[in-house]
């Protein structure tokens, strides 16, 4: 502990990052002595870790965790207050959003529409037990492609508008509501967040079988609530998570949730085995599950069964592995908005067949401003403008900095990385 603490002193971001992986390994079992990291932060060190807490969806697991273990003690009076005022924000949030989505759901259900529901509430209870924990900012439903204007209907009525379609072949339609809302990091746990829903079309293809035709029923707060089958699930978690691997920025807090799932399963050789049978013919959905498992393993340690690693972690490359060895906990600890450490992982899964939904070079210099930030009411005030102006402002200059920074910092990572290849080979 004191040559960490020492080495802490001299590298701010070691430090930080030491504090962060203090908090996963909180979720252990059993504790590592290295929360003891956690004791004594300064003031700027508990800011800095709250905030990466907030954007990695992880601040009231955490919350709950430093309950289960009786260690609220270790939280300063301001952290403990704030910790717990964000506890019952989100938990009326999650009501709200719950109740908005039993709402669709019916309406669904009364118009014969075949539909799961997908991601979020479709978690619980096995890797989300206590949902208002989760800091979950959409619903997400997967229906047929020949029920999707049915569903856009419905979402339409109930005061969403259709923003974007995005995915291959249009698979993903984005919703948002038509009021607007705050959508800031500071309001992220309060119920007044603007709404959104994402509706997953699915298309089936000749010889293949429906994940809608074998969903499961589950009661959840008063709704025959449909959600995918069990292997359908697990391998849709898993495979949503390695999406955010490949992403600047990662959401620690999925990986907590998969890793919950996993261990719930631990026992489970039936499982396994039939998780086996049915996806080990797919390298890619093999390849990803076992990138998403070795990152959290080298981050929280071993963990998943050999049911499972057997064919998914041991049919890694080994230039995969090294580069879970070199980037896998910086880039799972990394503070949004993350890193261009994922372009270097892209480069080497193109050989299997994974390719990237965008270019290297699109990826490092986006010809495209963020999306604007809009004001649907006809009577905003001048004042308002401004701010909502020099918000707009400020976040181009906030992105623009980070493909600056991160990609020059790419640039020079990607000529270690060739040395690093060299020397597997």
């Amino acid at each position: 502990m004191d040559s960490l603490h020492t080495n802490s002193v001299s590298d701010p971001l070691n430090r930080a990052f030491q504090l962060r992986e203090a908090v996963l390994w909180l979720f252990c079992d059993p504790l590592r002595m290295e929360y003891a990291r956690l004791l004594r932060l300064s003031r700027k060190e508990w800011k800095d870790l709250l905030h990466w807490l907030d954007t990695s969806g992880l601040a009231l697991y955490f919350f709950d965790r430093l309950k289960e273990l009786e260690l609220l003690n270790i939280l300063p009076s301001p952290v403990l207050a704030r910790l717990t005022q964000n506890l019952a924000d989100n938990t009326e949030r999650m009501d709200k959003m719950i109740a908005e989505s039993a709402t669709i759901q019916r309406r669904f259900q009364d118009a014969g529409l075949s539909y799961a529901v997908l991601k979020g509430l479709s978690l619980w209870p096995i890797s989300v037990p206590k949902p208002e924990l989760r800091s979950q900012l959409d619903l997400d439903f997967l229906v047929e492609d020949e029920s999707a204007m049915k569903a856009r209907r419905i979402l339409e009525d109930a005061g969403y508008r259709l923003t974007v379609i995005a995915g291959e072949n249009g698979k993903s339609w984005q919703f948002e509501s038509s009021e607007y809302r705050s959508s800031s990091l500071k309001h992220l746990y309060k119920s007044g967040m603007r709404r959104s829903a994402d509706l997953h079309l699915e298309f089936v293809g000749a010889g293949l079988e429906s994940r809608l035709s074998r969903t499961q029923r589950l009661c959840f707060h008063g709704v025959d609530m449909p959600v995918l089958a069990p292997l359908d699930l697990f391998v849709g978690q898993g495979l949503h998570a390695y999406q955010h691997v490949c992403c600047e920025f990662i959401r620690a807090g999925h990986l907590i949730e998969f890793r919950r799932h996993i261990i719930a399963r631990q026992a489970d050789g039936v499982f396994w085995n039939q998780l086996r049978e049915q996806f080990e013919g797919n390298p890619e959905t093999c390849v990803r599950l076992g990138m998403v498992v070795l990152l959290i393993s080298r981050v929280m340690g071993s963990f998943a069964p050999e049911a499972l690693t057997s064919w998914t972690v041991d049919r890694l490359s080994p230039t995969a592995r090294l580069w879970v060895d070199k980037y896998g906990q910086r880039i799972a600890l990394a503070s949004y908005p993350g890193s261009k450490l994922y372009l270097l992982l892209q480069e080497e899964m193109k050989p299997i067949g994974l390719a990237a939904k965008r270019s290297r070079m699109q990826a490092l210099l986006p010809k495209r401003l963020p999306p604007a930030f809009v004001h649907k009411a006809t009577d905003e005030r001048f004042s308002a403008r401004m701010k909502r102006y020099r918000k707009q402002l400020y976040y181009v200059f906030f992105r623009l900095r980070f493909h600056l920074l991160e990609g020059m910092r790419y640039l020079f990572e990607s000529v270690l990385w060739r040395q690093y290849r060299n020397g597997v080979s």
